[in-house]
């Protein structure tokens, strides 16, 4: 059996895509399709940057979107294989409106338009410069959880991402970010400053969550027609209801991808499918657990030559 995930916000690259864009019309129709639906040059912003437009958030969501989906129709005119046998689609943060709209639950169209808005929301919840994220790297969450419990009175994070065995994202202001990294300094835990100028995934983005409610509950959604694993619960979700509950509760919410991995494989899943830009999540997987298979596709030739057990 195998699932097929989607990469989040970091796997974005200038160029990405632009052999699939010179190569297939059809491609270059759903970028120019892109640029008029959100009223910005998308595509060129995709294929020629500059990096720092890219990676501004309103643009980074609907680009790694847009990306991501294209690679999908792709393999779906291109090849003999049917992704839409999968027994779970899943995603990282954004990701999870690419496994959604690939899974028949949302079209293009609306996608696109909610992850400009996402992306806008989630980068103006917090002043500029006021919030980040930080990679703390060979611990378990447990042990995160209580450096916050005892230092409560000095700083203020959160467990932003579950990401792997020994990857954990945290989420506050900046402030609150130095005061842990010196505490994690005493201690001898790796920690990176992530390069985000948002703190994703905590309660810092409940203006964010006010702005999406709205959003989500004013577009249409269908009951998907794959089990969409979801980043809130690591469970398995498919009613239209609970996919919109669930994309409003993931804005302030952990990502629990390491969790959502492990309850796929508890469910006979041993192949998975990275679908996007990058190989981030395939990374991540590894690290769960090393006798699953994992394939990434994001070029031309990954799609020439992509091959797995069913």
């Amino acid at each position: 059996m195998f699932s097929v995930i989607f990469p989040g916000q970091g796997s974005q690259t200038v160029g990405m895509a632009e052999n699939l864009y010179k190569e297939y019309s059809y491609i270059k129709e759903l970028f120019d399709k892109a640029d008029d639906i959100l009223g910005v040059p998308l595509s060129k912003i995709i294929l020629t940057g500059p990096k720092e437009k890219l990676n501004e958030t309103e643009n980074t969501q609907p680009a790694i979107f847009l990306v991501s989906y294209s690679i999908y129709e792709v393999i779906k005119k291109e090849t003999d294989i049917d992704l839409s046998k999968a027994k779970y689609f899943a995603g990282h943060s954004l990701g999870e409106y690419s496994a959604l709209s690939a899974s028949g639950s949302i079209d293009f169209n609306s996608t696109l338009k909610l992850l400009q808005k996402r992306g806008r929301s989630m980068q103006s919840a917090v002043p500029k410069g006021e919030g980040g994220m930080l990679a703390i790297l060979g611990e378990k969450i447990e042990n995160i959880k209580e450096i916050f419990i005892n230092n409560k009175d000095a700083f203020e994070c959160y467990i932003a991402n579950d990401n792997s065995n020994g990857q954990i994202v945290v989420s506050g202001k900046n402030k609150d970010l130095e005061s842990l990294i010196i505490e994690l300094k005493k201690k001898s835990i790796k920690n990176i400053k992530l390069p985000v100028s948002a703190p994703f995934h905590c309660k810092l983005m409940s203006p964010a969550t006010e702005i999406m409610q709205n959003e989500i509950f004013n577009t249409k959604f269908k009951d998907s027609n794959n089990s969409i694993i979801s980043n809130v619960t690591s469970k398995e979700m498919q009613k239209s209801g609970d996919i919109k509950d669930l994309l409003v509760k993931q804005i302030e919410s952990p990502v629990r991808w390491r969790e959502s991995i492990i309850y796929m494989i508890n469910n006979n899943v041993k192949n998975f499918v990275e679908i996007g830009p990058g190989k981030i999540l395939s990374g991540m997987i590894k690290r769960i657990d090393r006798n699953v298979n994992i394939v990434s596709v994001n070029e031309l030739d990954d799609i020439k030559n992509i091959s797995f057990n069913d």
